[in-house]
């Protein structure tokens, strides 16, 4: 019983026909006396012509564009920043980060110690006369 009234209004419902597809549009650009290639019969081909001087050069949109981001420091202090970074983690490097890190911490505190010794020598033989 319940099924026949859904399949009067089933049969109620216009048959939905697809539309065609979109046209494809293609946009490209010529240089000098280049012919514009011909469309096919789906497709649409827009084209804009520059002057032959153009056809190797960077376009007019990108050509004087500056860096924001213009460097300040030399290569040289970016490259000896670059090895104090990556040098965190490698052996001697007294960093958290890394199973190294540890050589690297007792080193600076040798070389602290043999630091500190040389000054209370050199105090010492100061103060006598």
């Amino acid at each position: 019983m319940l099924i026949l009234p859904l399949l009067i209004a089933a049969a109620s419902v216009p048959a939905v026909t697809p539309e065609p597809p979109p046209a494809q549009i293609s946009t490209l650009v010529v240089f000098g006396n280049d012919p514009c290639p011909r469309s096919k019969d789906d497709e649409i081909v827009v084209c804009a012509r520059q002057p032959e001087s153009e056809r190797y050069r960077i376009p007019k949109a990108l050509r004087d564009k500056r860096k924001k981001d213009a460097p300040v420091e030399s290569w040289v202090a970016r490259a000896r920043t670059m090895d104090v970074v990556s040098k965190q983690g490698l052996p001697n490097s007294c960093s958290p980060i890394g199973t190294n890190g540890q050589t690297g911490c007792f080193r600076q505190f040798q070389d602290f110690m043999r630091a500190q010794r040389a000054a209370d020598r050199a105090e010492a033989a100061a103060e006598k006369p």
